[in-house]
């Protein structure tokens, strides 16, 4: 996609008087819509709607009912692209002339619903420019997130857990479905988890939170009250669909079970229920120990080997290495991407856009969409975005 650049946020006119002050920004705001609208080539689009709409037509179309629902799918993301922006293009044409009416007829009154209404559009506009930025190939699917503590021994095990429980807390927000497929358990905290979350565009939103998280706070487990410093490595892998073909040879599978150690019920501790598969020629490592059937574990084994080496020969086809960068750097200092204070003061600041929040507690407690929300508009608007810096003054 061409870079567009938006400008997102508008003065508010809630306290203005004059109906002419509302002209610039309802003009403003249609010259952003139809620069996205230009760019997302809608004759193009809407033909190959009706070349797809046509293979519907045939009598024999639900004989395979698997191709038929990747026909009826691609028809949904087609219209989903263009449909709700031609929606919003005309709701801003429509304020356009409720705005000439009022000038024409020196009908002040219609002031208040002209506010109204540029404030809602302009909300509307912000949601999908962001979502319009989620277009990729696996945007709109789920994902496998993995969290990894690092340096800091028992204080890295807490924060891991703690980092889990705000993304569970997000989830749980957006009414998202959740499992958790591996964890292994350390006294105070865990040492790595593999939560697989289920929902419309959660690896779009979620990508960008891939990378190392710092806790900087007084340790509970110190009893000298000290302040210590921890990491966390979090992964993002896009639940795959049967559309997208991964290569996966059985001779390049090394299979091993095992007893699972965590939480789980008698039968799971006294049965070989737990799968590891690693991948030989890629060295990548994935296991599931969530379920009593050995088969279960094994197919959820295979769908996170799958995300994994999605991602994997993604980045090798690509050769974007600064892509999955934050994903392969030490789980210490100076490779943050994001930190969280506690103590001497409350903060989270995210270090490759800059955006910073001091309700540090809500921030822990899931209301994470405005870091998620920050990250992806600095790509949209094509502003610099860090992989993560070391701030002293934090």
């Amino acid at each position: 996609m061409a870079s567009i650049t938006v400008q997102f946020l508008y003065p508010s006119f809630m306290e203005s008087n004059m109906l002419e002050e509302l002209k610039d920004p309802i003009s403003k705001l249609k010259e952003e819509v139809m620069n996205v609208w230009s760019h997302l080539d809608p004759e193009a689009i809407e033909k190959k709607i009706k070349e797809t709409e046509a293979l519907t037509l045939a009598a024999d179309f639900w004989d395979n009912t698997e191709n038929a629902q990747k026909v009826m799918n691609d028809i949904k993301l087609l219209k989903g692209r263009i449909e709700p922006w031609k929606d919003l293009l005309a709701e801003v044409e429509d304020m356009e002339t409720l705005y000439e009416l009022g000038i024409e007829g020196e009908d002040e009154s219609v002031e208040e619903e002209l506010k109204i209404q540029l404030e809602k559009a302009q909300k509307r506009f912000e949601e999908l420019s962001i979502l319009n930025l989620l277009s990729g190939e696996v945007d709109k699917n789920g994902c496998f997130l993995t969290i990894h503590a690092g340096a800091g021994g028992t204080e890295a095990c807490d924060w891991a857990y703690m980092l889990s429980r705000m993304y569970i807390r997000w989830a749980e927000r957006h009414g998202y479905k959740m499992e958790t497929v591996d964890l292994q358990e350390d006294e105070g905290g865990i040492k790595s988890t593999t939560i697989q979350i289920s929902g419309d565009y959660v690896y779009g939103h979620l990508k960008g939170e891939a990378g190392v998280h710092r806790l900087i706070r007084i340790s509970p487990f110190d009893a000298n009250a000290r302040r210590h410093t921890s990491f966390g490595s979090v992964f993002i892998f896009p639940i795959l669909d049967d559309n997208i073909k991964v290569d996966i040879r059985p001779e390049d599978l090394r299979v091993d079970t095992y007893r699972s150690g965590g939480k789980g019920g008698q039968h799971v501790n006294k049965t070989d229920s737990a799968v590891r598969f690693t991948h030989i020629p890629t060295g990548i490592v994935v296991q599931c120990d969530s379920e009593r059937s050995q088969l279960m574990n094994r197919q959820t084994a295979m769908s996170i080997l799958r995300a994994k080496l999605y991602a994997y020969y993604k980045e090798q086809k690509e050769k974007e290495n600064a892509k999955f960068a934050a994903e392969k750097k030490e789980i210490s200092w100076g490779n943050q991407i994001r930190t969280y204070v506690f103590q001497p003061y409350t903060m989270v600041k995210d270090h490759r856009t800059k955006f910073a929040a001091g309700d540090i507690q809500a921030v822990m407690d899931g209301d994470i969409d405005q870091f998620i929300d920050s990250y992806l508009k600095a790509q949209w608007q094509g502003l610099p975005v860090g992989d993560g810096e070391n701030d002293e003054d934090m």
